[in-house]
């Protein structure tokens, strides 16, 4: 067992990974609101994590092999980050975690919607979810990042919210 661990324990590795307060919530973000630039995660996150932070898991992120990263052709200066395969096989777990949240805490009913079709749809939503993701993020990270592409997981997730957000997008 490495050192740099305090046990093999697939529940401790995991949260050790992505216990942190900000690291499933940036993945969130380019899950559930294809915010895929780093000005996009930083200013759109209702959270309002600091650029610093952003930067620090970002950097772990890729580390870990959660995310990726190229330049945006459109753009010299600008990264796309892109989930991974891993990354996209948490899908299953943001629900479990959404659905919790929904039966256990005080939410926002339009920040609880895409969670509870995330519960209702189970399974058969989730691996839709996950197959949209996949088209989105590793099969064509640029057309994906630009919104250009339909998903149509993501998309009906993102319209229930904004008919019951009003029109704000988060």
């Amino acid at each position: 067992m490495p050192d740099d661990h305090r046990s093999g324990c697939p529940i401790n590795l995991t949260m050790e990974a992505l216990g942190d307060r900000w690291s499933l919530i940036v993945i969130r973000d380019l899950m559930f609101g294809n915010r895929r630039s780093f000005r996009d995660l930083l200013t759109q996150s209702e959270e309002g994590i600091a650029s610093n932070i952003l930067s620090a898991r970002l950097k772990r992120l890729l580390s870990l092999g959660l995310l990726s990263k190229q330049d945006d052709p459109r753009h010299r200066q600008k990264t796309i980050y892109s989930l991974t395969e891993p990354a996209i096989q948490l899908v299953p777990v943001l629900a479990a975690i959404g659905a919790w949240g929904r039966r256990h805490l005080e939410v926002s009913e339009a920040l609880a919607i895409r969670a509870q079709l995330l519960e209702e749809g189970g399974p058969i939503l989730w691996d839709a979810f996950m197959d949209d993701l996949r088209a989105m993020h590793v099969e064509d990270p640029v057309g994906g990042a630009t919104g250009t592409r339909r998903s149509g997981v993501l998309d009906d997730l993102t319209e229930a919210f904004l008919k019951l957000a009003g029109g704000d997008r988060g």
